[in-house]
């Protein structure tokens, strides 16, 4: 499998790059990461908010029969 090259605000968790615009995101404001491995999915976002200095909220959740992580940008 190819994936390209992963940018540093790249997430990976299954070994399929996926983009989120990471810039768009504002206080309150959340994501849905469609994903199967959700403890990695959810140590990248963690990594990602760290290095912006932001806090989140992750859950574990099923949304529309399909599994993954919800990210809340909570300050």
């Amino acid at each position: 499998m190819r994936q390209g090259i992963l940018k540093i605000d790249d997430l990976n968790p299954d070994g399929v790059r996926i983009i989120v615009n990471w810039d768009s995101m504002v206080t309150s404001s959340s994501v849905f990461i469609l994903c199967i491995n959700t403890e990695k999915c959810v140590a990248q976002v963690d990594k990602i908010a760290k290095r912006k200095g932001w806090t989140i909220e992750t859950q574990v959740r099923e949304e529309n029969k399909k599994l993954g992580v919800r990210v809340w940008r909570v300050l």
